[in-house]
């Protein structure tokens, strides 16, 4: 007798296991996706233009997605510098950064390339550079383990200090700030037979203050929202290098949201992005005004001595290329471009 009924009662047993089965999938279906909470550190003051930006696009994006994705900012540097909040998305403590293109260099060091020393001469050379570089910077950085939206132009840095600097010899027995992570610029710094010194944006006010550092390099943007301006009286007034910013989330931490979720975030974070992008340069002219304004003394450098300095970093270029913390292939072809773009140049003016 329970021989017979077995099948039957098995069968009933499945029908009454799918029934529960299908009631727990119309229920998880009812209810709305997990939400996720992205703390971000910055060294933007809260306040600043970046910050505004970034805080009206995290506000969007909560919106748009119901609240299941909420952005938490940690602006000032309250997280620490690049490096410490590095470790902390590494640990899950946070899940992504506004950083320098150099800050990010230990994940991938071929975001250092556009900031390498005199390397530009123009806006128009940067344009024509990132046009073609960018999406493959991004995808590099994406394959190191972070989503970024796009790049934001910080603009030309030029030298500040408290003395007038028109050549490497009033550079020399002066200490020079090189950004943490930056191996290109302090290679370069080296070659030049000056004496870098090694910090965080975060530390570089206090080394201004105490004399730890005697000349850095900002773009007027960066002097401003960063107070240096008030430790320097001069600017030299050449394009020393190009700076950038990196908006990046922990790629794991974005793969975590819905994909509906991810698309609104790219969207709305990519439009910020491209904004802030798109009005560095006239901030960066706003900000040269106010310098000036302020006190700040500009500079200006003989033809003929930039000639001379740009030749004594090129001849660095084949050592650089073997270092294993500089993309040699990607160094190639950025100079192949620069190269190109300038002879085309060249021909459209008749030279």
């Amino acid at each position: 007798m329970h021989a017979s009924q077995g099948p039957r009662s098995g069968w009933r047993a499945g029908r009454a296991a799918a029934a529960v089965l299908a009631a727990v999938f119309a229920l998880a279906s009812a209810l709305p996706a997990v939400s996720a909470e992205l703390k971000v550190a910055s060294i933007a003051p809260d306040g600043s233009h970046w910050m505004q930006q970034m805080r009206s696009g995290a506000e969007q994006i909560r919106e748009r997605t119901d609240g299941r994705v909420r952005i938490k900012f940690y602006p000032g540097g309250v997280m620490g510098n690049d490096a410490q909040v590095l470790r902390k998305i590494r640990i899950g403590q946070l899940q992504g950064g506004a950083f320098t293109a150099g800050g990010l260099a230990e994940r991938y060091g071929a975001l250092n390339l556009y900031g390498m020393p005199l390397l530009f001469r123009s806006l128009d050379e940067v344009d024509y550079i990132r046009e073609r570089m960018d999406p493959e910077l991004q995808r590099g950085l994406e394959e190191a383990g972070f989503v970024s939206f796009g790049f934001i132009e910080g603009g030309f840095a030029r030298l500040m200090a408290n003395e007038p600097i028109r050549s490497v010899d009033d550079m020399r027995r002066r200490k020079v700030w090189v950004p943490e992570g930056d191996a290109i610029s302090f290679a370069a710094m080296e070659s030049l037979g000056l004496s870098p010194v090694v910090l965080p944006v975060t530390d570089v006010l206090t080394g201004l203050q105490t004399g730890l550092l005697d000349i850095v390099a900002a773009s007027p943007v960066a002097a401003l929202v960063m107070q240096w301006h008030t430790k320097v009286r001069y600017l030299t007034d050449v394009p020393v290098s190009y700076s950038m910013g990196v908006f990046a989330l922990d790629r794991r931490a974005f793969s975590r949201l819905d994909a509906g979720d991810q698309a609104t975030v790219a969207e709305v974070m990519g439009d910020v992005v491209q904004g802030l992008d798109a009005a560095s340069r006239e901030d960066n002219r706003k900000a040269r005004n106010v310098l000036e304004t302020a006190g700040i003394s500009v500079v200006k450098v003989d033809t003929s001595r930039l000639d001379e300095l740009r030749s004594t970093i090129e001849d660095i270029y084949p050592t650089l290329k073997r270092r294993p913390d500089v993309n040699g292939e990607m160094l190639d072809t950025l100079l192949s471009l620069l190269a190109e773009y300038r002879t085309t140049v060249r021909t459209a003016s008749g030279e």
